[in-house]
This record gives C-alpha cells, sequence and structure tokens, in this order.
C-alpha cells in the first residue's frame, strides 16, 4: 500500500474530487498530517467517516523505523530501517542559523564515485516521496525541534529520483506542508546533464549544487564514472542554461582528497573553470572510512587551497566539519549496518 506521505496536495485534491467529496478537504487533511502532526486517521475531526475510510483503504499511515542515533557535537545521524527492511540515513546538523538535515534520496547509488561510501554499495532502489518527507518529519518529533534547512545529499544520486524528489520539494515547501523556504532547501548533483536542464524550469528557488570535486577531466574520470557520460564542458555548459533561466548562484563541491585533487595547480585550474560563474566552491574535508583508500588533505593545504581561490578572486568556504567521533561518511553507518 502507498503512503500519505506521498501525495502532494494536488494529489489529495485529486483524491477528493475522484471519491466525489470536496477539494478543500485536501487541505484539510494536509493539515492534520504536517501541522497536527496525526499518527492515526481516527484523530481526523472534520471529513466524513465515509472518506476517512476510503482513504485508510488507499494510503498508510504508518511511520518508519529508527534503529540507531549516533551522535556527537552539534550531529545526530539517524538509522532508518524502511517497511522492505532496507536501511537509509538522515544527518541533523545544528549550525547558529538552525538545524539543518540531510536527507537520502535511494536505497544504495550507482552512480559509483570512488570516494563515496554510499556509491560502494549499488542502488537497490528509488526512495519513495514519503521515505524522504519521513526522515525530516520523523526527526522533527523526535526532537520537538523545528528543521530550518533541508539538503539532499545523504545517500543517492537525487537526480537519478527526479519525479519523488519533486514531489518531496512541493510537500515540505508547502506552507500547510513543513513550511521549509524553498531559499533554505538544496540539492545536490553529481551532474546529469538532462536533469540539470530539466531542474532549471521548476518554479521553486530551490538551490543547486554540484557534486564537481575535480577541475579538469583526467582527474575526474579516475573518481567519477559519470564524468565519461557526461563531462566538465557538459556539465558547464548546463549550468550556464541553469544560471541564465533562474538567476540563482549555483555551489560547486570540491571533496579534498590527499595529493589526489588538492594540488595547487588543481585550485588554480577550479579558479579558471568558474572565472566569471555565479558561484562559490563549498571545499569539504574528507570523511576517511576502513572501505576507501582516499585520506583527508590536511589543514595546512586545505587552507592554502582556499587562499589560491580567494586570491583569483573565487567565493569560497570550507564546509564545517561534522562527526568526527561517529560515522560521519555519507553511507557509512548504513553500511554497519547490513555489513555485520
Amino acid at each position: 500500500m502507498n503512503s500519505i506521505y506521498d501525495l502532494t496536495l494536488e494529489d489529495m485534491e485529486k483524491f477528493f474530487l475522484d471519491n466525489n467529496s470536496k477539494k478543500f478537504h485536501a487541505l484539510q487533511l494536509f493539515g492534520w498530517l504536517y501541522e497536527k502532526r496525526v499518527n492515526s486517521y481516527d484523530e481526523i475531526t472534520n471529513i466524513s467517516h465515509e472518506m476517512i475510510d476510503k482513504i485508510k483503504n488507499n494510503y498508510s499511515i504508518e511511520r518508519l523505523k529508527i534503529v540507531d542515533i549516533q551522535e556527537d557535537i552539534d550531529v545526530c545521524k539517524y538509522l532508518f530501517e524502511l517497511f522492505d527492511g532496507e536501511h537509509i540515513e538522515a544527518v541533523l546538523m545544528r549550525h547558529d542559523y538552525g538545524n539543518s538535515i540531510c536527507v537520502s534520496s535511494q536505497v544504495g547509488c550507482n552512480m559509483g564515485c570512488k570516494f563515496c561510501e554510499s556509491g560502494r554499495r549499488k542502488k537497490v532502489r528509488n526512495l519513495k516521496t514519503s521515505e524522504m518527507v519521513l526522515q525530516i518529519l520523523m526527526i522533527e518529533e523526535l526532537l520537538k525541534e523545528r528543521i530550518s534547512h533541508v539538503v539532499v545529499m545523504g545517500i543517492g544520486e537525487p537526480f537519478d529520483n527526479y519525479d519523488n524528489l519533486i514531489n518531496f520539494f512541493k510537500i515540505i515547501n508547502h506552507p500547510k506542508g513543513l513550511a521549509i523556504g524553498a531559499r533554505h532547501i538544496t540539492v545536490s548533483t553529481c551532474g546529469i546533464v538532462p536533469k540539470i536542464y530539466e531542474f532549471s524550469e521548476f518554479p521553486l528557488q530551490i538551490n543547486l549544487a554540484i557534486s564537481l570535486h575535480a577541475p579538469n577531466n583526467e582527474i575526474r574520470n579516475k573518481i567519477m564514472p559519470i564524468n565519461k557520460v557526461y563531462n566538465i564542458e557538459e556539465v558547464m555548459k548546463a549550468i550556464k542554461v541553469y544560471l541564465k533561466k533562474t538567476n540563482r548562484r549555483v555551489t560547486f563541491e570540491y571533496i579534498l582528497l590527499k595529493g589526489f585533487n588538492d594540488s595547487d595547480e588543481c585550485a588554480l585550474e577550479l579558479a579558471k573553470l568558474v572565472k566569471n560563474v555565479n558561484c562559490y566552491i563549498n571545499l569539504i574535508p574528507y570523511n576517511e572510512t576502513n572501505n576507501i583508500d582516499f585520506h583527508r588533505t590536511n589543514t595546512i593545504q586545505i587552507m592554502r587551497f582556499y587562499d589560491i581561490l580567494k586570491k583569483n578572486s573565487v567565493n569560497v568556504t570550507i564546509r564545517k566539519e561534522f562527526g568526527s567521533k561517529i560515522s560521519a561518511a555519507c553511507g557509512q553507518l548504513r553500511s554497519k549496518k547490513e555489513e555485520l
């Protein structure tokens, strides 16, 4: 049975109209689910028993199961068990501007990035919209605090699950849904070019981030198989179209890997690549895992790389490091659970 949390407001309106009921009941149901946070259809008082029975017969209201929680300073990692027994992760990060959550979009990932724990374990399936929404809903309820920012950068390639991703955005952004502002939501892609073009037409002002991690095709081909399908030139061409259509700044994510993509030459080449592009570079210190033979660039070289970009007029930040004492790398907690 599908989940009620799969439905956008428009989907709910169609359900009520198809069942000879009033369209406005959809907004009432949305409010019960996301504002009042009911756990049972029996708590709903302003929709007829007949309609509630029809909803019950078509849509489950069940939640996921949280099977593990790991905490460190300003970060908490949650392992969810899905209804089919598969596992995914979400990560809560506390910032001075609010609570941010990183959600997963797939069980596993087929992109095969060599530095990524998620890519080491292949894609099992896409997450349903509900399985993405419930990551936020359940953590919010557990914390009894509001989630103000969302990044879709957990397990999986979001643009490989595009339709469910778009419905997820519609639900969490809606004022009667989770009411998270579009400009507080970011989606990351490793560079599925056709979807970048498609996303440029999406009306909500969701932020776009590109997992770049290399300044040229030679280096990127070694760590990101997607580059052999859509190379850097094609990605940059799509980004320029996106920028023209949306006037939204793009983020380029760049994980620094010791002795591989962190040289001064790489920094200079990266600066040249993004020259005159409305963007900023987010430098990411690497979270090492036992299963992958890449290592964290030392802090001195991270700062040197940063300084070279700054001197070349590039907007650049260094991502705050979270979770050094827990299974911080994306997909690591899931791997530990399923490889016991």
